[in-house]
């Protein structure tokens, strides 16, 4: 099994390859989308801000590959930035458009309750069984979050984790078909984090081993 790592120029590249490597995963990182579509399943990484990256994917031609991915059965997995950007929209510096892989809009935290990021470790919530998450509900929970900006008027049927800040509810997993978003980096989020790792290249393994 080999993973595929999206270098658009914003990721946390090195941190998402070494914890992947840890799991005993061959990773390819790289912004050739022929050398990308070898691999059994992707990850978007990313750090810094959507409009910016929204238009490196474009400029590299990855926007197209991701989208081709979506409506394929590989398995595709964004973090933090990249699970942003496979909603409709953001507002973050302006209305830009997002890949539009899921259903919703990403929104600044708005009230004086916040402070503004979000960040540091919080506590997952886990709405629906989803056996793949079953490895990191037996850990504490706690993952690290980074981000002033959070996903609004998703699908909750495609909520698989949520976490509460102040009396915001922030979407933490999304799940649609053979996608999956992380709002948060689980390649620093010790126990919990690598649990999830585990978890979803457990997934991808089981839809290798099925084709």
């Amino acid at each position: 099994m080999k993973i595929g790592i999206i270098d658009y120029g914003m990721g946390n590249l090195f941190s998402v390859e070494q914890a992947v490597k840890r799991l005993g995963v061959d990773v390819v990182t790289s912004s050739d989308a022929t050398e990308l579509q070898m691999a059994d399943a992707l990850i978007l990484p990313g750090v810094g801000a959507f409009e910016d990256a929204i238009k490196c994917l474009d400029r590299s031609g990855l926007c197209q590959l991701i989208n081709d991915v979506a409506v394929s059965d590989k398995p595709l997995l964004g973090i933090c930035l990249g699970m942003q950007l496979l909603f409709e929209s953001s507002e973050e510096n302006g209305q830009h458009k997002g890949l539009g892989i899921l259903k919703g809009h990403i929104k600044k935290f708005s009230s004086i309750q916040y402070r503004i990021p979000h960040m540091g470790w919080n506590n997952l919530h886990f709405p629906q069984p989803e056996s793949w998450l079953t490895a990191a509900q037996k850990t504490d929970g706690h993952v690290y979050f980074v981000h002033s900006y959070y996903a609004s008027q998703y699908d909750e049927q495609q909520l698989s984790a949520y976490a509460q800040y102040a009396d915001q509810v922030v979407p933490a997993i999304v799940h649609k078909d053979n996608v999956t978003g992380m709002q948060f980096h689980p390649e620093k989020s010790g126990e919990c984090g690598m649990a999830l790792l585990e978890g979803w290249l457990n997934t991808v393994q089981v839809k290798e081993q099925t084709t």
